[in-house]
């Protein structure tokens, strides 16, 4: 076994020392790598042709580009500034193509002289740097080039079809001085321990390690590049995947007391109240949950369903299972407002089965506590003993119930909503208020593609609601063209005042909130956007609040909510919306989770192109929730052809969540997709595109699964080991830095 870490040595060299403390800065700052390994694994993002050039038309604006073109003409022009009066200011303009299309590059001052000499028109060259409009044209100014010349020994042939690697680079360091770095590191790759399992790699076809490693920098031809891939996507989604299914290996070998419910106890009690029936999917929900909660070890189930799809049903239901049982459940919101929803829906929906111990309470009736961070102490400590006693079957509440003064009786289910706001850590430490560990359901109104669920919440088995309860109205949604239809937007204002006339509230949401202005730092730091260069600031909530009320809305009673103002004024905000004595809300994304007010009927986004697409889809979900259908109106100022309004058109066409979810992660880039969904899942995953390779991630997780049941330590695979401790630890890192 000691041979091991001997073999990685040429892998885990610092970069300093092989390439010189500048250049390693560099690298280390700005793109994350620090050993010979790391830089191996910084792969081209594509490839250009010696013989092909760049399609200069199809550049992006304010991104740093590589190209590779031909100089078309150089002009040197002279003209007077402050700095030079006398009409000695240079200015070196130089046009190049690529046969298409044509882009300028500018420079000045002394730095005219070398490229005067060099790009003579003729000249090939690579050229770096980010892409500007001027004049309405496309220009790089200052950009850095390599000449391409066919050196004597190279022979023109050979020259013209090589496969020039373009690294992902940054302005501090170019794409052909990583190249030229990564060749000084290659012979390295041949160190290469391979973390595949020989019969595996053998099986499918794929080639080693070391030689993806050389393909995928030094290609002969396109078919090395895809072998690379092949190869390369498969170790990082095979490594993940073992790293997952021993953390489910490692959870089946924990023990749990099973729960069963009594076929005449609480759950049937309730069930005998319910005033509809269960639709199908929750039926088969509730099956797979039940199954899981009668067996010797805990339960890890992700339980996915859109926003009003009946998730707290099923969730209730599995709570009253444990009781009968004899257990206790405990249910954790991400917030104070919801957590007391979640106590009211629950209640509500229990009647006198809730009241245990109390006069008119039913035969099999348990208590339901609340416990949160601002309750007050008496209200807290009678709380407190319910649980530690027993008394309290369901406790709902916020992290305060993690805290350690928190004492169950016998905990035997956790139930956590808007997983995604809740990371694995705190998980733990719920589960360990349990003699043996706890049943875990996680709920989420997000919908989450296939793949990620088996990438990002790869520990838990998934479970899905994807039919909406009878009863709940469809939602009609709108883009409202601001700039090109004023008048549209007019209309829009004429709705809300309609819906209310009706008896009915709206929200309006606006991107921030307004009083960011007072801090300098956050002002400067706002990035334009996609679409335009320079776009006005976000509407913000104070603002736009400010103007209904004096404006559309006179005469309407409209409040504000956003995640700055103190907890106590959120509340009383969201309890007068909720009681109807407020007619419109303007708010920011805060509403997104778990707001439920059934009056509220149509919602205005502001800007709604600076939203994520399954972003709107969650606060869209806060109409409707009632008996009258509800309205969601997108406004937006982008330009009828741009992917800003493509992408809006597709949520206005849309209520499945899935669909929107698969296009949200196609239209953003790779790297957000897994966001903070999961510690260090993100940054480990540099060729696999979660979408795309959704094959590969179905087929990986079996073979983890098989590698994982055959040899849970990885005894006879020093090689996967070695790896998965690399991914483990980084993963550990970024806890580390996130905590």
């Amino acid at each position: 076994m000691e041979l091991v870490p001997a073999l990685q040595e040429p892998l885990e060299q610092p970069l300093k020392k092989v390439l010189g403390p500048a250049t390693a800065k560099v690298m280390a700052e700005h793109l994350g790598l620090h050993t010979v390994g790391d830089l191996l694994h910084h792969y081209p993002r594509r490839y250009e042709e010696r013989g092909q050039l760049t399609h200069l038309a199809d550049l992006p604006m304010d991104e740093h580009v590589t190209v590779v073109a031909q100089v078309a003409d150089a002009r040197l022009h002279t003209f007077a500034s402050a700095r030079a009066p006398r009409g000695r200011g240079q200015r070196l303009e130089v046009t190049i193509t690529d046969g298409s299309g044509r882009l300028q590059l500018v420079f000045f001052g002394s730095g005219v002289h070398k490229p005067h000499k060099e790009l003579l028109p003729g000249t090939r060259a690579m050229f770096a740097g980010k892409v500007s409009v001027f004049n309405r044209r496309l220009q790089l100014a200052h950009p850095a080039y390599e000449l391409l010349h066919a050196d004597t020994e190279e022979t023109v042939e050979s020259w013209a079809g090589a496969l020039i690697p373009l690294y992902p680079a940054t302005a501090k360091l170019e794409s052909w001085k990583i190249g030229k770095a990564v060749q000084t590191v290659l012979p390295s790759a041949q160190e290469a321990v391979d973390p595949l399992p020989g019969t595996l790699r053998e099986g499918r076809g794929l080639v080693s390690l070391p030689e993806a490693l050389l393909k995928i920098h030094r290609p002969q031809t396109r078919a090395d590049i895809a072998d690379a891939r092949a190869r390369l996507k498969w170790d990082e989604a095979f490594v993940l995947q073992v790293a997952l299914a021993r953390r489910r290996h490692a959870d089946t070998l924990l023990p749990a007391v099973a729960r069963r419910p009594r076929p005449d106890g609480l759950l049937a009690a309730f069930d005998d109240r319910l005033p509809f029936t269960l639709t199908e999917g929750q039926q088969k929900v509730s099956r797979e949950i039940f199954a899981d909660l009668a067996a010797e070890h805990p339960m890890h189930r992700l339980l996915q369903g859109e926003v009003g799809s009946g998730k707290t049903m099923v969730a209730l239901r599995a709570m009253l299972a444990v009781v009968d049982a004899g257990g206790q459940a405990a249910m954790l919101a991400p917030t104070e407002v919801l957590a007391q929803q979640h106590h009211r829906s629950v209640t509500e929906m229990m009647g006198e089965l809730a009241e245990g111990g109390m006069l008119g309470g039913a035969e099999h009736a348990t208590k339901v506590v609340l416990l949160t961070g601002s309750m007050g102490t008496a209200a807290r400590r009678h709380a407190l003993l319910d649980l530690a006693t027993g008394e309290a079957g369901i406790v709902i509440g916020t992290h305060a119930l993690i805290e350690d003064k928190v004492q169950f009786h016998d905990l035997g289910l956790v139930v956590v909503d808007e997983q995604h706001r809740f990371g694995v850590e705190q998980r733990d430490a719920l589960r360990g208020k349990g003699k043996q560990p706890p049943h875990l359901l996680v709920m989420t109104a997000t919908p989450i593609p296939r793949t990620v669920a088996m990438t990002v919440f790869g520990d838990l088995e998934t479970s899905v609601l994807d039919q909406l309860p009878a009863g709940r109205s469809p939602i009609a949604s709108h883009v409202v063209p601001a700039a090109d239809k004023p008048h549209f937007l007019a209309r829009a204002w004429e709705r809300v005042r309609e819906e209310v006339a009706n008896g009915h509230q709206a929200y309006v949401v606006c991107p921030r909130i307004g009083d960011e202005e007072d801090d300098p730092k956050k002002a400067g730091k706002r990035k334009p956007a996609e679409d335009e260069g320079d776009r006005r600031p976000p509407l913000a909530v104070l603002d736009v609040a400010e103007q209904l009320a004096a404006g559309p809305l006179s005469g309407l009673r409209v409040e504000v909510l956003h995640g700055r103002m103190p907890p106590d004024d959120k509340d009383a905000v969201m309890r007068r919306f909720a009681a109807g004595e407020t007619h419109v809300l303007v708010a920011t994304t805060v509403i997104e989770v778990g707001v439920n007010v059934p009056n509220a009927t149509v919602m205005v986004i502001m800007d709604a192109d600076r939203f994520g697409v399954s972003q709107l889809h969650q606060l869209r979900g806060r109409v409707g929730r009632g008996s009258a259908p509800g309205l969601c109106l997108l406004v937006t100022e982008t330009p009828e052809a741009g992917p800003a309004r493509q992408r809006l058109n597709a949520v206005a066409s849309t209520l499945d969540g899935f669909e929107l979810s698969r296009l949200d992660l196609e239209q953003r880039r790779e790297g957000d997709v897994l966001g903070q969904a999961q510690s260090g899942v993100r940054s480990s995953l540099r060729m696999l595109a979660v979408i795309d390779d959704e094959e590969i991630i179905a087929e990986a997780r079996e073979e983890a699964a098989a590698v994982v049941a055959d040899d849970p330590d990885l005894a006879r695979l020093p090689g996967l080991r070695t790896a998965l401790d690399a991914l483990l630890d980084e993963e550990r890192e970024q806890y580390l830095e996130k905590g």
